[in-house]
């Protein structure tokens, strides 16, 4: 026999009353909604609108929900990028970028992926990126004093000195610094003395690219990394391939137009195609007289990539 007393059963009685309540109303608020936007759609938001800039108030904003608009954001920064990106619009800019991820990480300060991603984000060149070296560094500068055992964002400073700056004393500079921080993984000290030593060489940017592959755990790093490892193939074959045209060139007076007659010489098995499958193209407006297919999946190569590792003849 219950010894709740009568009040405490009434009480009870009422709360869940009036949660049954609210849950129908809530219920037939969703249905009534849903038939609205069926018959009267709402207009597409703006994308280059910001409801909210960083800043010392936006945490009292967020009213205890720092996290969950932390999210919110970061979604919406992404879906941004892509946006802009994918547009056909040749004068697309990326203005509201930084902003967002700006906010993104006052409202989580230990956000690791929006400052990791975001910064690679930030520094793509155009058209792929806003090309802003100087906001993917300062972004990465703001997660490392939000978290100082982070070594990942030392070295993505480094990295986008290393990749997109070519200052390479810079960047050794930054890989040293991330290497001396506690967790970080002995290579990083290799690297840096790497760096000094040959920055810009083909070589060192394959090693940089392949650790980096070997140590994200994230897919979408992971597939970048091994379309530039890819990439740097590619410009190896190139160079192999321009040092067989100048071959065939000294040995008939004339310019290939075509890889068929450098097949029937004997200098190539085949078509030379690169790891995508598609052919490799000659052409005499290009130094050395080949380049990459418009058509290939690694193309265009970045610029960054260009340094030969030594002689090709």
């Amino acid at each position: 026999m219950s010894t709740q007393p009568a009040g405490g059963r009434r009480w009870g009685a009422s709360i869940v009353a009036l949660l049954t309540a609210a849950a129908a109303m809530w219920g037939a608020a969703l249905t009534a909604q849903a038939s609205r936007e069926r018959h009267f759609a709402l207009p597409r938001a703006a994308s280059d609108v910001l409801y909210l800039r960083a800043g010392s108030a936006v945490p009292r904003l967020a009213l205890g929900f720092d996290a969950i608009l932390a999210d919110v954001y970061w979604i919406r920064a992404i879906q941004y990028y892509g946006d802009t990106r994918k547009s056909t619009d040749p004068d697309r800019r990326y203005p509201l970028l930084y902003p967002m991820l700006d906010l993104t990480t006052t409202l989580d300060p230990k956000f690791t992926v929006a400052y990791r991603f975001g910064a690679i984000f930030l520094a793509e060149p155009f058209p792929d990126g806003p090309g802003r070296t100087d906001q993917a560094i300062a972004l990465l500068e703001r997660g490392l004093a939000a978290d100082p055992k982070k070594w990942q964002y030392a070295q993505d400073v480094g990295f986008v000195h290393y990749w997109w700056l070519q200052d390479y004393k810079t960047a050794a500079g930054w890989f040293d610094r991330a290497s001396r921080i506690e967790g970080a993984p002995w290579w990083l000290r290799s690297m840096a003395a790497t760096t000094l030593a040959q920055g810009g060489d083909r070589n060192s940017s394959r090693r940089l690219w392949q650790q980096l592959y070997e140590t994200s755990d994230d897919e979408w790093v992971k597939k970048n990394s091994r379309r530039t490892l890819a990439q740097l193939d590619a410009l190896d074959q190139i160079d192999a391939l321009a040092a067989l045209v100048r071959r065939y060139t000294a040995l008939t007076g004339r310019s290939p137009d075509s890889w068929r007659p450098l097949v029937s010489m004997g200098l190539l098995r085949g078509l030379p195609v690169d790891s995508s499958g598609t052919p490799f193209v000659l052409d005499p407006g290009k130094p050395g007289g080949v380049t990459l297919s418009p058509r290939s999946t690694l193309y265009p190569l970045p610029p960054t990539l260009t340094v030969k590792t030594g002689p090709t003849s």
